[in-house]
């Protein structure tokens, strides 16, 4: 009996089945909280995280543990907030949050040590058709069949007016954000023919059109970045090998000199997307919270992720238009409030790797799958400016992926594995 569900553990479909349900639970984590509120989700996600343990341990030799190791940067991160319990303004509550923030971490060192890059793009991409294909169903009763809103979903019925549209997923940012991570998805997986033409033009399809549905105008920017992000690494990828190593560095060197421009010329950009509204909105948040984090700017005032309104200071960080939120709506706000200037340095440490790692393995490598963390890991910190939403829930799981897959292709710690680095051959053009 033990040795049969040892076999049932080891199995290849329970990983991609254990994957692919982890990437729909905390994908889904609005809805399911809604649904069955806090205890019903944690108690799904703790079940969940015990299978995945259970998997892990009797996969445990057919792991490359030589590589398989959590990146340091992202161990450091996780133990700054950890600790920070120990200071915290509202230490229950930090508990409770560094365990959730825990738990979805499992989720995603599971799928990066378990699962091929492109093993993770078709998981993920079935988890995304799943997700608007839910959405705009919702959306569609809700403002064309039936005409009401759905409150406990925070649907407004109004895709017959044009949107804006949230789906499932609480805010239309978090959709929008969603469906262009599911493009990228989408384009690769038609690109490697994991799917058919009949599958994947709907499903291409699908995502753009959401990701218009929802009138963001912080999703129209991640989609130019996205659209020029994938150029340069198309014609990196194009390069002579000798020639790209050159132009990988030069590019990364124009991102930095691109930031700093794009915070100097904030406001013709800022008007180019139409955002002024979101952004006075989140002026206002922005100022309230800064005047908080002096009081702990080292250290921060404990770890919460996602704000909960009846703890201080979250309790009084409401704007004076009074629209919900749950978070800074801005990354390194949220973690100079949370962590302190410590935690944002080793934050940056974390993305920061994982994205360069992420970058020069994908103009590297032959595979396209290889492009898929660098672009996902785009669109997470572009959407930072104006979200919190990589650190928490399906962002976070995001970035743990593509930190641990990044790490442990191109590492240091690569060279003490016996035997030499696997090659590209698995993966489809």
């Amino acid at each position: 009996m033990i040795l049969a569900i040892v076999e049932l553990l080891r199995s290849p479909r329970t990983t991609a089945a254990l994957t692919t349900v982890g990437a729909g639970l905390i994908a889904l984590a609005f809805t399911a909280q809604q649904l069955f509120g806090w205890p019903g989700y944690m108690a799904a996600l703790l079940l969940l995280d015990l299978l995945l343990i259970a998997s892990l341990l009797a996969r445990r030799g057919e792991i490359d543990w030589h590589w398989a190791v959590l990146p340091i940067s992202l161990l450091a991160f996780l133990t700054w907030v950890g600790i920070s319990v120990f200071w915290s303004e509202y230490k229950r509550a930090t508990l409770l949050s560094v365990g959730y923030l825990l738990l979805v971490t499992l989720v995603g060192v599971f799928i990066g040590l378990s699962r091929d890059t492109i093993q993770v793009i078709r998981s993920v991409g079935d988890v995304l058709r799943a997700v608007l294909v839910a959405s705009i169903v919702a959306e569609t009763l809700s403002g064309i069949i039936f005409d009401a809103s759905l409150k406990a979903l925070n649907i407004d019925g109004e895709l017959a007016y044009g949107g804006p549209i949230s789906g499932l997923l609480n805010t239309r940012n978090q959709l929008g954000l969603l469906a262009a991570i599911a493009l990228v998805t989408f384009a690769i997986e038609w690109r490697t023919k994991s799917i058919t033409r009949i599958v994947a033009i709907p499903s291409v399809a699908l995502a753009v059109g959401t990701m218009i549905f929802t009138r963001s105008p912080v999703v129209a920017m991640v989609a130019v970045v996205l659209f020029a992000a994938g150029s340069l690494l198309y014609g990196i990828r194009r390069l002579p090998a000798d020639r790209r190593q050159f132009a990988q560095y030069s590019v990364l060197a124009l991102l930095g000199a691109g930031a700093v421009l794009a915070w100097v010329f904030r406001s013709p950009i800022i008007a180019l997307f139409n955002a002024t509204g979101e952004l006075q909105f989140r002026l206002l948040l922005w100022q309230e919270v800064l005047t908080f984090v002096p009081l702990h700017w080292l250290e921060g005032w404990g770890w919460m992720g996602i704000w909960n309104p009846t703890v201080p200071p979250y309790s009084v960080l409401t704007p004076t238009d009074g629209r919900p939120h749950d978070s800074a709506l801005n990354a390194v706000v949220d973690l100079w409030l949370q962590v302190g200037f410590v935690g944002i340095c080793l934050f940056l440490a974390l993305i920061g790797l994982a994205f360069v790692r992420s970058w020069l393995l994908a103009g590297r490598r032959r595979s396209v799958v290889h492009t898929w963390p660098a672009l996902v890991l785009v669109a997470l910190m572009v959407v930072s400016v104006a979200e919190s939403s990589v650190l928490t829930e399906f962002g976070w799981l995001l970035l743990v992926i593509c930190c641990v897959k990044a790490s442990g292709e191109l590492s240091w710690r690569s060279a003490l594995a016996p035997t030499p680095e696997a090659s590209d051959h698995r993966y489809p053009e």
